[in-house]
Protein backbone atom coordinates (compact mmCIF):
# COMPACT_ATOMS: atom_id res chain seq x y z
CA UNK A 1 0.00 0.00 0.00
CA UNK A 2 2.91 2.21 0.63
CA UNK A 3 4.38 2.04 -2.49
CA UNK A 4 0.86 2.50 -4.30
CA UNK A 5 0.97 5.73 -2.72
CA UNK A 6 4.73 6.79 -2.83
CA UNK A 7 3.87 6.30 -6.91
CA UNK A 8 0.98 8.44 -6.78
CA UNK A 9 2.34 11.35 -5.00
CA UNK A 10 5.58 10.79 -7.71
CA UNK A 11 2.64 11.98 -10.50
CA UNK A 12 1.21 14.44 -8.75
CA UNK A 13 4.58 16.30 -8.28
CA UNK A 14 5.45 15.66 -12.07
CA UNK A 15 2.22 17.33 -12.76
CA UNK A 16 2.92 19.76 -10.42
CA UNK A 17 6.66 21.00 -11.96
CA UNK A 18 5.15 21.44 -15.39
CA UNK A 19 2.45 23.76 -14.36
CA UNK A 20 4.87 25.90 -12.60
CA UNK A 21 6.76 25.74 -15.93
CA UNK A 22 3.80 27.06 -18.19
CA UNK A 23 2.32 29.50 -15.60
CA UNK A 24 5.40 31.90 -15.03
CA UNK A 25 6.35 33.71 -12.07
CA UNK A 26 2.96 34.14 -10.81
CA UNK A 27 1.68 30.54 -10.54
CA UNK A 28 4.62 28.98 -9.56
CA UNK A 29 3.56 30.36 -6.02
CA UNK A 30 0.39 29.13 -6.25
CA UNK A 31 1.84 25.93 -7.77
CA UNK A 32 3.81 25.31 -4.69
CA UNK A 33 1.02 26.30 -2.06
CA UNK A 34 -0.82 23.48 -4.18
CA UNK A 35 2.22 20.64 -3.69
CA UNK A 36 2.69 21.71 0.04
CA UNK A 37 -1.08 20.98 -0.09
CA UNK A 38 -0.49 17.64 -1.13
CA UNK A 39 2.35 16.66 0.73
CA UNK A 40 0.68 17.06 3.70
CA UNK A 41 -2.84 15.17 2.39
CA UNK A 42 0.18 12.36 1.62
CA UNK A 43 1.48 12.48 4.97
CA UNK A 44 -1.51 12.29 6.79
CA UNK A 45 -2.51 9.17 4.38
CA UNK A 46 0.48 6.92 5.08
CA UNK A 47 0.27 7.89 8.81
CA UNK A 48 -3.25 6.49 9.13
CA UNK A 49 -1.76 3.28 7.03
CA UNK A 50 1.01 2.22 9.46
CA UNK A 51 -1.23 2.85 12.52
CA UNK A 52 -3.30 0.27 10.96
CA UNK A 53 -0.99 -1.88 10.19
CA UNK A 54 0.33 -1.90 13.67
CA UNK A 55 -2.88 -2.27 15.60
CA UNK A 56 -3.57 -5.48 13.25
CA UNK A 57 -0.23 -7.14 13.85
CA UNK A 58 -0.83 -6.27 17.68
CA UNK A 59 -4.17 -7.92 17.53
CA UNK A 60 -2.52 -10.81 15.53
CA UNK A 61 0.02 -11.41 18.38
CA UNK A 62 -1.85 -11.32 21.19
CA UNK A 63 -4.93 -13.78 19.75
CA UNK A 64 -7.91 -11.46 19.49
CA UNK A 65 -9.16 -8.76 21.40
CA UNK A 66 -10.00 -8.25 24.59
CA UNK A 67 -12.90 -10.62 25.55
CA UNK A 68 -15.39 -11.12 28.22
CA UNK A 69 -14.23 -14.13 30.67
CA UNK A 70 -17.12 -16.51 32.32
CA UNK A 71 -17.38 -14.29 34.92
CA UNK A 72 -18.10 -10.74 32.07
CA UNK A 73 -15.18 -9.68 32.80
CA UNK A 74 -12.54 -8.51 30.19
CA UNK A 75 -9.24 -10.62 30.01
CA UNK A 76 -7.56 -7.27 30.88
CA UNK A 77 -9.68 -5.86 33.88
CA UNK A 78 -9.51 -9.81 34.91
CA UNK A 79 -5.35 -9.54 34.86
CA UNK A 80 -6.00 -6.17 36.01
CA UNK A 81 -7.74 -7.57 39.36
CA UNK A 82 -5.07 -10.48 39.86
CA UNK A 83 -2.33 -8.46 41.83
CA UNK A 84 -5.42 -7.52 44.11
CA UNK A 85 -6.26 -11.14 44.69
CA UNK A 86 -2.65 -12.27 45.18
CA UNK A 87 -2.50 -9.03 48.01
CA UNK A 88 -5.53 -10.78 49.34
CA UNK A 89 -3.54 -14.23 49.36
CA UNK A 90 -1.07 -12.72 50.71
CA UNK A 91 -2.68 -10.94 53.94
CA UNK A 92 -4.23 -14.00 54.46
CA UNK A 93 -0.95 -16.25 54.38
CA UNK A 94 0.58 -13.69 56.67
CA UNK A 95 -2.26 -13.98 59.55
CA UNK A 96 -1.93 -17.70 58.69
CA UNK A 97 1.83 -17.97 58.87
CA UNK A 98 1.46 -15.65 62.15
CA UNK A 99 -0.91 -17.85 64.08
CA UNK A 100 1.08 -20.76 63.36
CA UNK A 101 3.82 -19.26 65.16
CA UNK A 102 2.09 -18.12 68.00
CA UNK A 103 3.49 -19.69 71.40
CA UNK A 104 1.05 -22.49 72.68
CA UNK A 105 -0.19 -21.58 76.80
CA UNK A 106 -3.21 -21.75 78.29
CA UNK A 107 -4.74 -18.44 77.53
CA UNK A 108 -5.05 -16.08 74.98
CA UNK A 109 -4.17 -16.35 71.30
CA UNK A 110 -2.17 -19.97 72.25
CA UNK A 111 -4.95 -21.14 74.51
CA UNK A 112 -5.52 -24.81 74.03
CA UNK A 113 -8.94 -25.06 71.85
CA UNK A 114 -6.16 -22.97 69.57
CA UNK A 115 -3.16 -25.38 69.86
CA UNK A 116 -4.27 -27.56 66.27
CA UNK A 117 -4.25 -24.22 64.13
CA UNK A 118 -0.81 -23.20 65.30
CA UNK A 119 1.38 -25.73 63.91
CA UNK A 120 0.83 -28.42 61.12
CA UNK A 121 2.61 -30.64 64.23
CA UNK A 122 -0.31 -30.39 66.34
CA UNK A 123 -3.03 -30.92 64.41
CA UNK A 124 -4.01 -34.41 66.72
CA UNK A 125 -4.63 -31.59 69.51
CA UNK A 126 -7.99 -30.62 67.10
CA UNK A 127 -8.68 -34.11 65.33
CA UNK A 128 -7.83 -36.25 67.83
CA UNK A 129 -10.18 -39.11 69.27
CA UNK A 130 -7.95 -40.26 72.29
CA UNK A 131 -6.82 -37.18 73.66
CA UNK A 132 -5.79 -36.79 77.20
CA UNK A 133 -7.45 -35.51 79.77
CA UNK A 134 -10.15 -36.82 80.68
CA UNK A 135 -12.83 -37.08 83.30
CA UNK A 136 -12.14 -40.48 84.44
CA UNK A 137 -15.90 -42.48 85.11
CA UNK A 138 -17.45 -45.83 84.80
CA UNK A 139 -14.08 -47.72 85.18
CA UNK A 140 -14.62 -51.51 84.70
CA UNK A 141 -12.67 -53.26 87.62
CA UNK A 142 -10.37 -55.88 86.74
CA UNK A 143 -7.49 -58.08 88.01
CA UNK A 144 -4.42 -56.47 86.30
CA UNK A 145 -1.06 -57.01 87.80
CA UNK A 146 0.45 -54.20 89.47
CA UNK A 147 2.71 -51.61 88.48
CA UNK A 148 6.50 -52.66 89.62
CA UNK A 149 8.19 -49.45 90.65
CA UNK A 150 12.19 -49.74 89.84
CA UNK A 151 12.77 -46.21 91.18
CA UNK A 152 16.05 -45.42 93.01
CA UNK A 153 17.80 -42.43 94.57
CA UNK A 154 19.23 -40.31 91.50
CA UNK A 155 21.24 -37.12 91.21
CA UNK A 156 18.46 -34.58 89.16
CA UNK A 157 17.95 -30.77 87.72
CA UNK A 158 15.06 -28.46 87.98
CA UNK A 159 14.34 -26.69 84.96
CA UNK A 160 11.31 -23.81 84.21
CA UNK A 161 10.21 -24.42 80.74
CA UNK A 162 7.85 -21.74 80.25
CA UNK A 163 5.11 -24.41 80.74
CA UNK A 164 5.26 -25.80 83.82
CA UNK A 165 8.51 -26.72 86.41
CA UNK A 166 9.98 -30.07 85.16
CA UNK A 167 12.13 -32.34 86.98
CA UNK A 168 14.98 -34.54 84.67
CA UNK A 169 16.88 -37.32 87.10
CA UNK A 170 19.44 -38.85 86.21
CA UNK A 171 19.14 -42.49 84.28
CA UNK A 172 18.18 -45.67 85.98
CA UNK A 173 14.68 -45.19 87.34
CA UNK A 174 11.73 -47.21 85.77
CA UNK A 175 8.72 -49.24 85.67
CA UNK A 176 7.38 -52.49 84.70
CA UNK A 177 3.76 -53.07 83.58
CA UNK A 178 1.46 -55.20 81.43
CA UNK A 179 5.11 -57.04 80.37
CA UNK A 180 6.67 -53.58 79.89
CA UNK A 181 9.11 -52.02 81.10
CA UNK A 182 9.30 -47.95 80.48
CA UNK A 183 12.43 -45.96 81.42
CA UNK A 184 11.71 -42.61 83.12
CA UNK A 185 12.22 -39.60 81.36
CA UNK A 186 11.14 -36.65 83.49
CA UNK A 187 7.98 -35.38 85.55
CA UNK A 188 6.75 -32.15 86.06
CA UNK A 189 3.50 -30.66 87.32
CA UNK A 190 -0.08 -28.92 86.34
CA UNK A 191 -2.24 -26.88 88.38
CA UNK A 192 -5.06 -27.60 89.01
CA UNK A 193 -5.01 -31.36 88.46
CA UNK A 194 -5.49 -32.29 84.51
CA UNK A 195 -7.22 -35.42 85.12
CA UNK A 196 -10.53 -35.88 87.39
CA UNK A 197 -11.96 -39.02 89.17
CA UNK A 198 -16.05 -38.73 88.79
CA UNK A 199 -15.89 -34.95 88.09
CA UNK A 200 -13.85 -34.40 90.77
CA UNK A 201 -10.60 -32.02 90.43
CA UNK A 202 -7.16 -32.04 92.57
CA UNK A 203 -5.33 -29.19 93.31
CA UNK A 204 -2.51 -30.06 91.60
CA UNK A 205 -0.77 -33.47 89.75
CA UNK A 206 2.65 -34.52 88.87
CA UNK A 207 3.28 -36.20 85.57
CA UNK A 208 5.56 -38.96 85.43
CA UNK A 209 6.85 -39.42 82.07
CA UNK A 210 8.40 -42.98 80.92
CA UNK A 211 9.49 -44.33 77.56
CA UNK A 212 9.85 -48.18 76.85
CA UNK A 213 12.08 -49.52 73.91
CA UNK A 214 9.91 -49.44 71.24
CA UNK A 215 9.61 -45.14 71.81
CA UNK A 216 6.26 -45.78 73.40
CA UNK A 217 5.20 -43.70 76.58
CA UNK A 218 3.74 -44.40 79.77
CA UNK A 219 2.63 -41.35 82.22
CA UNK A 220 1.72 -41.69 85.68
CA UNK A 221 -0.43 -39.38 87.15
CA UNK A 222 0.04 -38.90 90.86
CA UNK A 223 -2.71 -36.42 92.11
CA UNK A 224 -1.97 -33.83 95.20
CA UNK A 225 -4.58 -32.58 97.15
CA UNK A 226 -3.98 -29.75 100.18
CA UNK A 227 -2.79 -31.08 103.48
CA UNK A 228 0.84 -31.42 105.16
CA UNK A 229 4.19 -30.80 103.64
CA UNK A 230 5.57 -33.27 101.29
CA UNK A 231 9.73 -33.53 101.66
CA UNK A 232 9.74 -34.43 98.00
CA UNK A 233 8.33 -31.62 96.83
CA UNK A 234 9.99 -29.08 99.24
CA UNK A 235 13.39 -30.19 98.12
CA UNK A 236 11.97 -29.58 94.29
CA UNK A 237 10.75 -25.94 95.07
CA UNK A 238 14.17 -25.57 96.76
CA UNK A 239 16.49 -25.80 93.77
CA UNK A 240 14.14 -23.71 91.29
CA UNK A 241 16.16 -21.95 88.95
CA UNK A 242 16.16 -17.91 88.64
CA UNK A 243 15.99 -18.04 85.22
CA UNK A 244 13.01 -19.57 82.81
CA UNK A 245 14.69 -22.26 80.22
CA UNK A 246 18.08 -23.21 82.39
CA UNK A 247 18.13 -26.23 84.19
CA UNK A 248 19.71 -26.24 87.52
CA UNK A 249 21.94 -29.16 88.72
CA UNK A 250 20.52 -29.97 92.25
CA UNK A 251 22.85 -31.14 94.73
CA UNK A 252 21.73 -34.14 96.25
CA UNK A 253 19.80 -37.16 95.47
CA UNK A 254 15.86 -37.66 94.60
CA UNK A 255 14.09 -40.40 95.77
CA UNK A 256 10.70 -40.59 93.83
CA UNK A 257 9.54 -43.52 95.77
CA UNK A 258 8.77 -40.52 98.57
CA UNK A 259 6.34 -39.19 95.56
CA UNK A 260 4.02 -42.26 95.55
CA UNK A 261 0.79 -42.98 97.94
CA UNK A 262 1.05 -46.03 99.92
CA UNK A 263 -2.07 -47.44 97.87
CA UNK A 264 -0.87 -48.00 94.25
CA UNK A 265 -4.11 -49.02 92.68
CA UNK A 266 -4.96 -47.14 89.77
CA UNK A 267 -6.55 -46.58 86.44
CA UNK A 268 -5.54 -47.11 83.20
CA UNK A 269 -6.69 -46.40 79.63
CA UNK A 270 -4.92 -44.68 76.33
CA UNK A 271 -4.57 -41.20 75.56
CA UNK A 272 -2.36 -38.63 74.71
CA UNK A 273 0.17 -35.97 75.65
CA UNK A 274 -1.84 -33.18 77.50
CA UNK A 275 0.47 -29.99 75.32
CA UNK A 276 1.66 -30.09 71.90
CA UNK A 277 1.59 -32.16 69.75
CA UNK A 278 -0.81 -34.20 71.25
CA UNK A 279 0.66 -37.33 70.05
CA UNK A 280 -1.33 -39.87 70.99
CA UNK A 281 -0.84 -43.49 72.06
CA UNK A 282 0.40 -42.94 75.61
CA UNK A 283 -0.77 -45.58 77.96
CA UNK A 284 -1.87 -44.00 81.10
CA UNK A 285 -1.90 -44.87 85.01
CA UNK A 286 -3.42 -42.42 87.08
CA UNK A 287 -2.78 -43.62 90.79
CA UNK A 288 -6.18 -43.58 92.79
CA UNK A 289 -5.06 -42.32 96.27
CA UNK A 290 -3.80 -38.81 96.38
CA UNK A 291 -0.74 -37.64 97.96
CA UNK A 292 -1.03 -34.47 100.21
CA UNK A 293 1.30 -31.22 99.89
CA UNK A 294 0.82 -28.10 102.22
CA UNK A 295 -0.61 -24.79 101.17
CA UNK A 296 2.24 -23.43 101.59
CA UNK A 297 3.72 -25.58 98.23
CA UNK A 298 0.67 -25.03 96.43
CA UNK A 299 1.13 -21.05 96.51
CA UNK A 300 4.76 -21.55 95.44
CA UNK A 301 3.82 -23.47 92.61
CA UNK A 302 0.98 -20.92 92.15
CA UNK A 303 2.98 -17.81 91.88
CA UNK A 304 4.59 -19.29 88.39
CA UNK A 305 1.72 -20.87 87.60
CA UNK A 306 -1.55 -20.08 88.59
CA UNK A 307 -3.36 -21.92 85.80
CA UNK A 308 -1.49 -24.85 83.51
CA UNK A 309 -4.27 -27.41 82.93
CA UNK A 310 -5.82 -28.48 79.80
CA UNK A 311 -9.57 -28.69 79.60
CA UNK A 312 -10.98 -32.03 79.64
CA UNK A 313 -11.07 -33.81 76.53
CA UNK A 314 -13.67 -36.26 75.26
CA UNK A 315 -14.13 -39.52 76.19
CA UNK A 316 -14.81 -40.48 73.10
CA UNK A 317 -16.18 -44.35 74.12
CA UNK A 318 -12.69 -45.48 75.11
CA UNK A 319 -12.30 -48.58 77.83
CA UNK A 320 -10.54 -47.72 81.28
CA UNK A 321 -9.50 -49.76 84.02
CA UNK A 322 -9.58 -50.16 87.40
CA UNK A 323 -6.88 -51.77 89.45
CA UNK A 324 -7.52 -52.83 92.36
CA UNK A 325 -3.27 -54.07 93.06
CA UNK A 326 -2.06 -53.55 96.48
CA UNK A 327 1.34 -51.34 97.64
Amino acid sequence: MQVKLLGYARVLIQIAVLAVGCAGAAGAQAAEESLDVLRQRLAERLSNKADAAATAMKVNASGGHDEAGKDGKSAKAAKSSKPADKGSKKGESSAHSAAEHAHWGYAGDGAPERWGELSPENRQCAIGTRQSPIDIRDGIRVNLEKINFDYRPSGFSVLDNGHTIQVNVAPGNALQVMGRRFELLQFHFHRPSEERINGRQFDMVAHLVHKDADGKLGVVAVLLERGRDQALIQTIWNNLPLEKGEALAAPGLLDLNQLLPEDRSYFTYMGSLTTPPCSEGVLWMVLRSPVQLSNQQISIFARLYPMNARPIQAGSGRLIKESSGGP
